[in-house]
Order: C-alpha cells, then sequence, then structure tokens
C-alpha cells in the first residue's frame, strides 16, 4: 500500500494537518500497524515537493505550529489514476514470515519450535482482529479487518503447510512439488 496515495485520498475530503492525517489513516485501517508520525510527514514533504499538495496555511493555537496540507489538482490526478489501476495480483514476494520459516527449515534450528510460536502469534493476532471486527460497524473499517483476516488465515494455512512439509519423506519434499 502506498501511504502517499492513502494521505491523497484523506486530503480529497479537504485539507488537514499530519496529526490529522494520521488519525484518519488509523481509522481507516483498523487493522494495521499505527502509522507512524515521521512516516506521514515524510511522505508529506514527497507530496508537495512532488506538487501533489501545497500549504493552505500554517496555524498557531497556542501550541505548536501546525501545517495544514490541502490536494492540489495535480494530486487529484495522481489519486484518480492511483485508484483506476488495479494492483498486479504477484507473484509475492517472501515477506519476514517466509524469510525466517524458510531460513528455519534450512538451518536446522527447531523449526517445529518456530513454526508454533508462530502459529500462536497470529492466532492471537486473528482473536484480536475478529474482536475489532465485532465492534466495527463501518463497512470500510470492516473491509480492511476482512483483509488483514483473510491474510491471517492464508498464513495460517501456509503455517500447516509448512509444518507437514517436515513430518512428510524427503523424497516427496523436493523442489518445484506443489504437495
Amino acid at each position: 500500500m502506498s501511504i502517499s496515495h492513502v494521505l491523497l485520498g484523506v486530503l480529497s475530503s479537504g485539507p488537514a494537518h499530519g496529526y490529522d492525517l494520521k488519525r484518519e489513516h488509523d481509522i481507516r485501517f483498523p487493522g494495521a500497524k499505527e502509522l507512524p508520525y515521521g512516516q506521514v510527514y515524510a511522505a508529506l514533504q514527497r507530496l508537495e515537493r512532488d506538487g501533489l499538495v501545497e500549504v493552505a496555511e500554517t496555524v498557531r493555537d497556542g501550541g505548536p505550529e501546525r501545517t495544514v496540507y490541502a490536494l492540489t489538482e495535480s494530486g487529484r490526478a495522481e489519486l484518480d489514476t492511483w485508484l483506476a489501476s488495479p494492483e498486479s495480483a504477484g507473484p509475492y514476494p517472501a515477506d519476514e514470515l517466509v524469510r525466517k520459516a524458510v531460513t528455519a527449515l534450512r538451518t536446522g534450528v527447531d523449526a517445529r519450535s518456530f513454526l508454533a510460536r508462530q502459529r500462536e502469534v497470529h492466532l492471537a493476532r486473528l482473536r484480536e482482529l475478529l474482536a475489532a471486527q465485532d465492534a466495527t460497524t463501518d463497512p470500510a473499517g470492516r473491509a480492511a479487518i476482512d483483509h488483514a483476516v483473510f491474510h491471517l488465515d492464508a498464513d495460517l494455512r501456509w503455517l500447516e503447510a509448512a509444518e507437514g512439509r517436515l513430518n512428510a519423506p524427503s523424497s516427496s519434499n523436493h523442489q518445484g512439488d506443489p504437495s
């Protein structure tokens, strides 16, 4: 996901400062990791440099100075282009879970323990997301949580398959065998 494009999407409903953008991101993606402020401000600097947002005003309400950003016409066009372009379906790059699991399987460490610990972490996160899903009535928020839940489910099935490979005879465990 392009954080810059998400910020453009938030700004499409009106000018906002970094704090509001971060808060709105976290509301829109309740199943995702919270967006760090530093990432918001770095993205805003790039967007401003590229002419996609502009400083609408700088306000000081007794606290720190806050810069309010607004979407430019070029920013709106970029957002529209991004939303009109479908994402590729794969191949999927190896994420950290895959890297760790394959390394554990290849290095002779206790791969079963690693896979079991990872499964517990995934199950705990799944329980958290399901509770958040039950508490959310916003269709967009539920869709974001659904996405995270479905990915966790796929990861759990993959972890189960990886564990199954540990129990399978090595002759059926050769490269290229999809089963």
